[in-house]
């Protein structure tokens, strides 16, 4: 297998190896058994440990278990294992075996969540909707990943962009990367400070390290702050005094999808975890993982520029010669010919003029030049000729790799207060979409924090570094490699040159052959003949132009490509630029603080942060100031939560209230209420009312980037200015499509807010099945969305731009949801979910593009077995399933996005895996595959086309 780890990796590795040998003390060593109570048969893989310590093993393949504790007798000894109940028993003389025997029980519906309230609760009592993957849901999973998982979750979407980055979203309003959802990982927001989105989990835990997943679907304004308004994905990982030795992983498979360029390729998975406690005081732990792939590719050639008439399915310049193709770039360049060369057509001292000039000549002026231009020429509507592009095969870079490292100290002063620092590094390349596909190429992302905590305080302060390596905008690099072999001030006039040069010699023919029929019948006669050449002028004027054109895969096609992508963007006198230099990084300090220790008869608790985002782009990306550098972003907030039971703590009352500051905007205020009632033990009626806000990202406030479809600005009034939006005509596109151009006013930036209300019931019933279902309402206030704005330069150009403006109305949604679970006997167990979501009043929003990107209905089932008659066999199938949308953004054509024309078509997945454990060398064998039925299917508009992955895996002590 050709898998190998970088040079750096393996010196981690040999410190993993040699941490192993550093520890030994004076101790005792308790050894026993555990048994199942039923079979009486010995269970291995069963968690013993200390009470309040962190000495402890496995049990093995029999039972049994064996280990060294430097605390004094008598301790306590913790038994666990997931399906049976925990025990316990105190241990006074070490030479005693100690026999345990364990009754199987089943923990459905019995989880602990967090992410709620910020506080610890049962699921079932959670006063919101919320979704949880633990380490059993992690190992079972078919998925080849557990962030590929988390699109099985009741109400998660997902946007694929490439293998290593996909984008989380629930609740309608989906992008590529989200920006409306929140990614936290021990904590951290985990944003690309440059680009205010989690760059997937390129940046995050190992699958080894992943301890548990919590999904808060919906308005979180009020506990976590700006951004965390459709949600928020918290992902946790696990402590190095609770999980203490060696794993590692190494996955291979194939990637199969008839398409791409070599339809089945491999793919490769290695990660490796150690952790070590000493003394129950000190403990550390290494993660290291890398991927590396050929990724997915985009190679939609639809015709998305709908010029001359074209219709979204044709494809490739001979039907259109204006063609623009989804994934094709450099042909988003387009000039109408009949409007440029009206002016040479006019004039004398060029062969246009001068010929045109003859043939008028030639009938005595009766019939004028006006006359003969139009009669060689199509008309205005259907004379645009676009320059040819290149696929995103030939200009992205698709090997696709991804390393992550990360390293934690933890130092317990008590058993209460623990200081830990913790710093995570990714680096990588992978593909994503945004107004333009972009090739994230050496991708580095640092996240560094230092943290004191407790049962009911943390203070953390974290950094997150963001720079981005080699990374350029593959549209752009199409474009630029057309001007750096032939600038389009030449390419042109060729083109339009051979067009009309054709045209005109085929109507002087005709025209003189039948010139004897009198002017009028000569003219008409050789306008039909000029006409219909059409295509074949069309074909040698591309031709012409296109002679010696660079041809992918040769020197001087890959010399040209690299010019451009090593050219910051935009680029300057000398020719395009494709590279974006990111250097932004985020600084946060934050606290939280929970009163339970001096509190009884309620729950209080406070918190609060402040956050710097620094912007560092080189002008690549973001604006500059009047001195020639980039903003800084101030933000800073606060938040108090309070909670109270009721009737004989049946009924849990909870209320909290933010408040939040960003430089740029005024303060805003998110409170929440919520309420859960608990009758017949495990049943729970809850009813929410909930606020959000996202203050406009860095984007949103400070872009200046030019892309093929448009100049993207941010909302801020500096920048409308700076472009002359405030002061010269300024049209909306979609007045000037329909020909009657509407001038547009700006009105005040300001942050989007949603006020959401949720009813929701969940249960558990007899043990057996779980019931989780809610039904919910939400309302956008300024919602964020885009406006495109045309800008006349001259009679025959124009300057086209994007920038987020608030819309004046409310935008309104809702939707439900139902999950089942359910126990079967000999621990099978199956279970179905399905979401609806809908944009109530989307016929209400006119031409105001609110990117809604949802599909209405997407549901999930799925059976599964995590240990097959106790034979350490374990399987999980499942059908993923979801109906058709439309999707918009700005990397749709302008013309399809005003059209709502991008339709991502409806799909159904399969997804399997079988694995086997075997407990004697703590070794785990699993086979699956994702999309084993092979459907090929796309998430949004632009993405690339999923096929099936395949895949094996082979752990050790999982």
């Amino acid at each position: 297998m050709n898998c190998y780890l970088p040079r750096q990796a393996w010196f981690i590795v040999m410190f993993i190896f040699l941490c192993q040998t550093a520890f030994s003390q004076n101790s005792h060593t308790i050894s026993g058994s555990v048994v199942d109570a039923t079979t009486g048969k010995g269970l291995p893989g069963v968690s013993v440990s200390v009470k309040g310590a962190t000495s402890g093993a496995i049990t093995d393949a029999n039972g049994g278990f064996k280990f060294t504790t430097g605390h004094s007798l008598p301790v306590t000894l913790q038994f666990s294992s997931v399906g049976y109940k925990p025990e316990e028993a105190t241990v006074t003389d070490a030479s005693v075996n100690v026999n345990i025997q364990l009754s199987s029980t089943e923990i459905l519906g019995k989880e602990v969540v967090v992410s709620a309230s910020r506080v610890a609760e049962s699921i079932l009592q959670s006063p919101v909707s919320i979704e949880k993957l633990d380490i059993r849901a992690i190992k079972a999973t078919p998925a080849p990943s557990f962030y590929d998982a988390l699109a099985n979750m009741k109400g998660v979407e997902m946007s694929t962009q490439s293998l290593t980055f996909k984008s989380v979203n629930t609740r309608g309003f989906n992008s590529n990367g989200n920006t409306r959802m929140l990614q936290l990982i021990d904590g951290m927001d985990n944003q690309a400070p440059g680009l205010n989105f989690s760059v997937g989990n390129i940046v995050g835990i190992t699958e080894l390290d992943m301890d548990n997943v919590e999904v808060l679907p919906g308005a979180a304004s009020a506990l976590y702050g700006p951004n965390a308004l459709n949600g928020i994905v918290l992902l946790n990982s696990k402590s190095p005094f609770q999980y203490q030795g060696l794993s590692a992983n190494i996955k291979s498979g194939l990637l199969n999808e008839s398409g791409r360029t070599n339809s089945s390729t491999g793919y490769y998975d290695v990660s490796i975890r150690y952790a070590k406690a000493f003394n129950d005081k000190f403990a550390f732990k290494i993660n290291l993982g890398y991927v590396k792939a050929d990724d997915w590719q985009a190679y939609d050639i639809r015709d998305q520029s709908l010029l001359n008439g074209s219709k979204l399915s044709n494809t490739g310049h001979t039907a259109n010669p204006g063609y623009n193709g989804v994934n094709t770039y450099g042909d988003e360049t387009n000039i109408n010919m009949k409007g440029s060369l009206r002016p040479a057509a006019m004039t004398t001292g060029n062969a246009l003029g001068n010929g045109i000039a003859q043939l008028s000549a030639a009938t005595g002026g009766l019939i004028t030049r006006d006359q003969i231009f139009n009669a060689i020429m199509p008309d205005s509507n259907n004379a645009y000729v676009s320059r040819t592009g290149y696929a995103e095969r030939n200009l992205a870079d698709y090997d696709t790799k991804n390393l992550k490292v990360n390293v934690a100290l933890h130092y317990k002063f008590n058993s209460n207060l623990e200081l830990l620092g913790q710093g995570s590094y990714g680096t990588g390349t992978t593909v994503y979409t945004g107004a333009d596909r972009y090739s994230i190429k050496n991708f580095k992302m640092g996240q560094y924090k230092i943290e004191l905590r407790a049962d009911n305080f943390y203070v953390r302060g974290y950094t997150t570094q963001e720079r981005s390596g080699d990374s350029y905008a593959i549209g752009t690099l199409g474009a630029g490699i057309n001007e750096a072999w032939k600038p389009s001030t030449t390419w042109f006039p060729q083109y339009f040159g051979t067009y009309a040069g054709g045209a005109l010699t085929t109507f002087s023919t005709v025209f003189q052959q039948q010139i004897g029929q009198g002017p009028a019948a000569a003219f008409a006669a050789a306008t039909a003949a000029a006409q219909g050449g059409a295509a074949s002028y069309h074909a040698a004027g591309r031709a012409a132009a296109d002679q010696g054109r660079l041809l992918p895969g040769t020197p001087e096609f890959d010399a040209a490509a690299q010019k451009v992508k090593d050219k910051s963007i935009p680029g300057d006198a000398t020719g395009v630029g494709a590279k974006f230099n990111d250097k932004t990084n985020l600084y946060q300090a934050e606290f939280m603080y929970n009163f339970k220790n001096q509190i009884s008869f309620m729950e209080l608790m406070v918190g609060g942060n402040y956050r710097t985002y620094d912007l560092n782009s080189d002008g690549t990306i973001f604006a500059k100031d009047d001195n020639g550098e980039e903003f800084k972003i101030q933000e800073y907030g606060g938040y108090v939560q309070v909670g109270k039971r009721l009737l004989m703590d049946h009924l849990k009352v909870t209320g909290a209230l933010r408040y939040d500051k960003n430089e740029n905007f005024a303060g805003q205020f998110s409170p929440r209420l919520s309420a859960v009632y608990t009758f017949l033990q495990t049943h729970n009626l809850r009813a929410s009312y909930q606020t959000g806000f996202r203050i406009p990202h860095c984007q949103d406030q400070y872009i200046d980037l030019l892309t093929p479809q448009a100049r993207l600005i941010g909302g801020l009034p500096f920048l409308r200015e700076r472009y002359g939006l405030n002061t010269g005509p300024v049209y909306t596109l979609e007045s000037v499509q329909a020909g009657a151009p509407q001038q547009y006013t700006f009105r005040e930036f300001k942050p989007e807010k949603i006020v959401a209300f949720e009813l929701g019931y969940k249960a558990l019933i007899a043990n057996k099945l779980v019931i989780d279902a809610y039904i919910y309402t939400n309302t956008f206030k300024n919602f964020n969305g885009t406006q495109i704005l045309v800008q006349p330069t001259s009679a025959t150009t124009r300057n086209i731009y994007s920038i987020p403006v608030n819309y004046e109305k409310d935008i309104k949604s809702w939707g439900w949801a139902l999950g089942l679970d359910y126990n079967l006997p000999q621990q099978f167990v199956v279970g179905a979910n399905v979401s609806y979501n809908e944009l109530s009043n989307e016929k209400d929003l006119g031409s105001f593009k609110a990117m809604y990107n949802t599909p209405k209905v997407r549901y999930n089932i799925y059976v599964g077995n995590r240990n097959i008659a106790r034979s350490f066999f374990s399987f999980n199938v499942t059908w993923r399933w979801q109906d058709s949308f439309i999707w918009s953004s700005s990397f749709v054509g302008p013309a399809v996005n005003a059209m709502n024309m991008a339709e991502i078509p409806s799909y159904g997945t399969l997804d399997a895996q079988v694995s086997k454990l075997f407990p004697k060398p703590k070794v785990t064998v699993k086979i699956g595959a994702a999309n084993l039925t092979q459907n090929v299917y796309i998430q949004s508009w632009g993405n690339p086309s999923v096929g099936a992955q395949y895949y094996a895996s082979i752990g050790y002590n999982l």
